[in-house]
């Protein structure tokens, strides 16, 4: 039998259609088979004992040339065309049987390959078969490898990864900076990065093994067959959409592919062993040569450390990741949480938990504009969504445009942490099709409710969080607190300290005398009289850290003549700077406030004082999290808290004593 086998251009788009192939072996074992095919992909077909000839077709050539190849395969009498370019030849040259581009192939048939094998017209009992023995590997290719394997300084060849950072298409490839940082961090971990690719790709592996000098550099130094021999090698391959990645499928080497604009649905990885790394961002895949945001912005939103954890989990599963089908996953998620920026950094567990749960997922957070610094920065999120329900949104007209703007990003679960009538109405009318939250305030308009008890104070803020996700079959740790550290920031405090005189060696308190209510501002001359004593005997330079509402309370400090080096900061700095200060603290001393998380974020040590007695004020719910974190607070025997309306003039925080703050700051510095 003789069969004519026209197949693909572009070297991955051909390795797809090699299947179809092994499957006309399968079938016609005898069979003597010409292959049809553009000059680029020769080298796949070459030294295959199945394939009897290969005729090179030119589709740049003149029409008398086309016409000679014309006529020179219809003297072949082919008792079988297969054409997977749906050409003109495939349709006219006479032969028994054909396969047809009229046929029409299933909906539910998504990947090239399997729409290939349907085109191929043998049968969906064909569509499944595991046979992959149309590429050959000559014997001195595995030679070739083995000698670059054995060269000296490859420490273990048990941890191999390959590499390959280019594309056919730039509008496909991840960036070389990412690539980079991803590299060094696999390498740090014991991994050996070989990387891969051809000429057109030299370039970012030039830089990507100047970056990290221990990475094999073997880009166009390997024929298809040799790179082949390598895949064997590796126990995993690294790649954007390309036709390494068809390759490395094609032989059934574990993959972990990095995808873009394209459709993993129809190009994917088809390893039994694969994953896809992506962000679904609402306009993903476009599968246009051309992204609207000026960089790709899909590719853009994918960073090295979810990359790299994304790698762990497949090499330490084996490769063996659930279906998305069996298991239920969102592509798109947005977290609200509109309050203080306490209360925001409070949420952070949520973000790492979701991020941990859907690693693949566009996580967007939408706070109000004072805690922008809390969230903007934090490695699990991919967007920061700015509503300003006090200003630039109060109208409720307003409100309704930016529910329409929120909707034109496709959000499939909206997580809502703090219960308002506002949000839970937003995420209605954008359209979000799960809408998690709290059975409160217009909760009905939510699909998943969770009563509301946080009022009852029986755990912490963060706990009562990371509650919520329960609902999803999510846990998480209330401990994993995140403030982004910005490096402006770093340069301001730099120069602040410079200017004040402050060394690396000095110790520096910071105390905040502010708070959100008069029911939590212990006396200001009493945060003098605690600094100035702490500043005796440890000789600490003092920080007054405090937001423009709270200058006054600053001011009062430093009217109290404390000896030593005092330095008033408070309305001075933004929250961003102010957390670059807490961070470089030996100790802060602070009010019930939003600062207090942030120094537990950073690992500062703090301590926090609290008056008012309810349980779901309690410091049970809002004390400080880190390990050496204190709390002070005095029960004074009230049987109902008014708050700020005190009769009895904030008797429970003047309870707590300026000795009392002293006993508690040397106990944490004693540890330190």
């Amino acid at each position: 039998m003789k069969i004519l086998f026209i197949t693909l251009s572009n070297i991955g788009d051909c390795i797809l259609t090699l299947p179809v192939l092994d499957l006309l072996r399968e079938k016609y074992p005898q069979a003597r088979i010409t292959c049809l095919l553009p000059h680029r992909p020769k080298e796949i077909f070459v030294n295959n004992p199945a394939v009897e000839r290969i005729v090179i077709f030119d589709k740049h050539a003149n029409l008398w040339e086309k016409i000679k190849l014309f006529f020179s395969l219809s003297k072949e009498d082919f008792d079988l065309v297969v054409d997977l370019r749906n050409s003109f030849l495939g349709a006219v040259l006479p032969a028994k049987k054909r396969s047809s581009f009229l046929r029409m192939i299933p909906a539910k048939i998504k990947h090239s390959r399997d729409r290939h094998l349907s085109r191929s017209g043998f049968g969906g009992d064909l569509i499944s078969s595991k046979s992959r023995q149309s590429l050959i590997i000559a014997p001195q290719d595995f030679k070739y490898i083995e000698d670059i394997l054995n060269r000296p300084g490859l420490i273990n060849r048990n941890k191999l990864i390959a590499l390959a950072p280019g594309a056919r298409s730039h509008i496909k490839c991840w960036d070389k900076q990412s690539f980079s940082r991803l590299c060094n961090q696999l390498i740090n971990e014991g991994w050996n990065i070989i990387l891969v690719g051809d000429e057109n790709d030299q370039s970012v592996c030039s830089y990507l093994q100047h970056e990290s000098p221990a990475a094999i550099d073997l880009c166009a130094k390997t024929s298809i067959s040799q790179l082949a021999a390598l895949l064997k090698k590796v126990k995993l391959l690294l790649t954007n959409d390309s036709a390494v990645m068809h390759l490395a499928s094609y032989l059934n080497v574990p993959v972990a592919a990095i995808f873009g604009p394209t459709n993993e649905a129809k190009y994917g990885p088809w390893s039994a062993e694969s994953m896809v790394i992506k962000k679904d961002i609402f306009c993903r895949p476009c599968e246009k040569a051309q992204c609207r945001f000026g960089t790709v912005a899909c590719l853009s939103s994918i960073k090295p450390d979810e990359v790299l954890g994304q790698i762990k989990a497949l090499l330490a599963d084996n490769g063996r990741i659930i279906p998305e089908g069996n298991d239920k996953q969102y592509r798109r998620i947005l977290i609200s949480r509109t309050d203080r920026i306490g209360d925001v950094l409070l949420s952070t567990p949520v973000i790492k938990a979701l991020r941990e749960k859907f690693p693949q997922a566009y996580i967007s957070m939408m706070v109000a504009p004072l805690a922008r610094d809390i969230v903007e920065g934090n490695p699990y999120l991919d967007e920061v969504i700015i509503y300003d329900k006090d200003g630039k949104h109060k109208s409720w007209l307003r409100s309704l445009k930016f529910a329409g703007r929120l909707k034109k990003k496709k959000f499939d679960l909206a997580v809502i942490l703090h219960p308002s009538n506002r949000l839970h109405l937003l995420t209605f009318l954008a359209g979000i099709p799960e809408r998690l939250g709290y059975n409160l305030k217009l909760g009905f308009l939510l699909n998943l409710r969770k009563p509301h008890t946080k009022q009852e104070g029986l755990k912490h803020e963060a706990g009562y969080n990371l509650d919520l996700l329960k609902c999803l079959g999510i846990t998480g740790n209330p401990r994993d607190l995140f403030m982004p550290i910005k490096d402006e920031s770093e340069r301001f405090v730099d120069e602040l300290f410079r200017k004040e005189g402050i060394s690396k060696a000095d110790k520096v308190l910071a105390i905040n005398p502010g708070a959100s209510c008069p029911s939590k501002i212990w006396p200001p001359e009493r945060f003098a009289r605690a600094a100035e004593k702490l500043a005796g005997t440890h000789n600490f330079k003092i920080l007054i850290l405090a937001g423009p509402k709270d200058m006054f309370l600053a001011n009062k400090i430093t009217l109290q003549g404390i000896k030593g080096k005092v330095i008033n900061l408070a309305g001075k700095t933004s929250l961003s700077q102010m957390a670059s200060i807490i961070k470089r603290c030996t100790l802060f001393i602070s009010n019930d406030s939003g600062p207090v998380h942030i120094a537990s974020a950073l690992g500062t040590p703090v301590i926090s004082i609290f008056g008012r007695k309810q349980a779901g004020l309690s410091a049970r719910r809002w004390g400080p999290l880190g390990k050496h974190d204190k709390y002070l607070h005095k029960d004074v025997g009230c049987i109902q808290c008014l708050a700020h309306n005190c009769k009895k003039e904030f008797r429970c925080l003047k309870a707590i004593t300026v000795e009392d703050v002293v006993l508690a700051a040397e106990s944490i510095l004693k540890i330190k």
